[in-house]
């Protein structure tokens, strides 16, 4: 729909009255499951998220938040903060990362566009560098779509590939790093048999090597720049799959924390480091995690770290990380064009609005992958900075009650028609695998919630509570019968990673008009609902190409 074919200007809705303010409480990784001892939420002491649940059953909904409800090639793909931040915010499934990238492999026309164009013009004297995690999570990226990527790029040219691995254990289950690296060893020994000298060059943990986000802990990012770029880390080996395995050995670190190393040859010389003439691609599709090394490896003036030797490469990612950065600059499928989503709709109307989170969800996932205001005259962003340099489970609050109390502080003040937040508590403990830690965060996620709750019920406005995808609501791998899988040595299968779970939506407030229920007639509801639903209860209808709002007004 172009610019000329629709209007700003929201038609206000027939019984829904303007006004009243709105909260709107993401909790992430907030799904909704059986109730055992792995359910950290059913465990955990959540008396607010309880009473919301238990209250009027026409207040409480559970929707879909993966696989093709949030642009996701398969009800098999389970869903992440990205995608569930952009169908919350704009209104409307979008195809997403990996959807857009198993599409541009398919027709081969990811080896036809501008990016790769611009990266192949190093195959001929240069080497090709892929750095990205290696999972089939489908999270960040996908095992099958770098070997797509590999006897792509081979096939159009690259004479020399050098591969950069980060271990997983967090969208996967802890120690399948071993059997990846050999699946792709096995693929770079047929390069090889072809004539392509291809071989792993680097690789690390990635929650310790490389993919930090938001600008959180720098260190990670350069102890991955020292080992794919300068060639330096304190592990050698000669070959990867000894890598992961001494090194998960001997240091008892899991795959999301395996120190970094580097692959050298018999006369212990790196194999792989970055140079000048060089091209590299970051093979994540998924964003938030590889922006901080793109501003690394892209920007000229960068003072975060100190990089050394800053090679002259053609670098692309496999998506654009940052639309608003223009980060990066070159990237091999384009990004879907996220426009008008409803917080733009909502400020362009009018509405106030204030956004609080910990990481970019509620303000650049919500805004459609877009950076900065769209009125900085009518919003406002606070961001709270996470706990650095210790893992999640040591402080398993996370600042849930400082993001609480600044929302709290935005509605008192009158000053704002909408606050929106994200409590990340559920999701980041939950990636940890430590149960005990997620009850607690469940327990203060929801502490938060009260506090902002009863703040809408002092000034007389709205809410509206969600979840982005699950995660805490089970904590253990399980059979086709649905029982908790084991491990050889009989013990229990800890799950790190999001699930496939529905996730509830929650409204009320004693601005909440009388005759506000949900509505039982829409056919497999999920995020993208949400967004009409918000327009809504601010008095306006939502346009026509929205998903539809989940609610309806029942005269009394």
């Amino acid at each position: 729909m172009g610019s000329s074919d629709f209007s700003w200007t929201l038609p206000d809705h027939p019984k829904l009255p303007k006004g009243k303010p709105v909260a709107v409480v993401v909790l992430d990784g907030w799904g909704e499951a059986d109730a055992d001892q792995y359910n950290c939420i059913h465990v955990a002491e959540t008396p607010t998220m309880d009473s919301l649940k238990k209250g009027a059953p026409e207040k409480w909904k559970l929707v879909k938040a993966h696989g093709t409800a949030v642009g996701l090639p398969s009800d098999d793909d389970m869903g992440n903060s990205e995608v569930g931040h952009n169908a919350l915010g704009a209104g409307r499934i979008f195809a997403q990362g990996a959807k857009l990238v198993d599409t541009a492999l398919a027709s081969g026309k990811i080896f036809e566009g501008e990016g790769f164009k611009y990266i192949k013009e190093s195959f001929d004297q240069g080497t090709l560098h892929l750095i990205g995690l290696l999972s089939d999570g489908g999270v960040h990226s996908r095992l099958d779509q770098l070997q797509l990527l590999l006897n792509g790029a081979s096939a159009n040219g690259a004479k020399k590939i050098r591969v950069h691995i980060l271990t997983d254990g967090r969208d996967v289950l802890d120690g399948t790093s071993v059997g990846f690296v050999e699946t792709l060893e096995n693929d770079l020994s047929q390069l090889r048999a072809k004539g392509i000298d291809a071989c792993i060059a680097s690789g690390g943990g990635r929650m310790y090597v490389t993919m930090d986000r938001y600008e959180n802990d720098w260190d990670v990012v350069k102890r991955g720049w020292d080992a794919q770029v300068l060639g330096e880390a304190p592990h050698k080996f000669q070959n990867a799959v000894e890598a992961v395995k001494t090194l998960r050995s001997e240091t008892k670190a899991n795959d999301q924390y395996l120190p970094p190393f580097v692959i050298v040859d018999d006369s212990d010389k790196a194999v792989g480091p970055i140079v000048d003439g060089d091209a590299v691609v970051t093979f994540n599709f998924r964003a938030d995690r590889m922006v901080m090394i793109a501003k690394a490896l892209e920007y000229e003036d960068f003072d975060k770290f100190d990089r050394v030797r800053v090679p002259k490469i053609r670098y692309a990612g496999m998506l654009q990380y940052d639309g608003e950065l223009k980060l990066p600059s070159h990237y091999l499928v384009s990004p879907p064009e996220i426009e008008r989503t409803s917080g733009e709709y909502l400020v362009k109307n009018g509405i106030r609005t204030f956004a609080c989170r910990q990481f970019g969800h509620v303000t650049f996932f919500w805004n459609g992958n877009r950076s900065g205001y769209f009125d900085e005259t009518k919003e406002e962003y606070v961001e709270i900075p996470s706990d650095s340099g210790i893992t999640f489970n040591v402080k398993p609050k996370m600042k849930a009650l400082e993001i609480a109390e600044k929302a709290r502080d935005a509605i008192l003040s009158g000053k704002f028609d909408q606050v929106r937040v994200n409590l990340p508590n559920g999701d980041m403990v939950g990636h940890t695998g430590d149960i005990e830690a997620t009850v607690v965060a469940c327990k203060a996620a929801d502490e938060a919630v009260k506090m902002i709750l009863d703040a809408i019920e002092q000034v007389g406005g709205i809410y509206l509570v969600t979840a982005d995808h699950g995660n805490a609501e089970d904590m253990v791998k399980r059979n086709k019968s649905g029982q908790p899988q084991l491990d050889k040595k009989g013990e229990i299968q800890i799950l790190t990673s999001h699930t496939l779970q529905p996730v509830p939506v929650a409204i009320g407030g004693p601005g909440l008009h009388s005759g506000v229920r949900f509505r039982n007639d829409v056919q497999t509801p999920g995020l993208a609902n949400v967004a009409a639903t918000v327009m809504n209860l601010h008095g306006f209808e939502a346009p026509a190409d929205y998903e539809p709002t989940l609610i309806e007004v029942v005269d009394k």
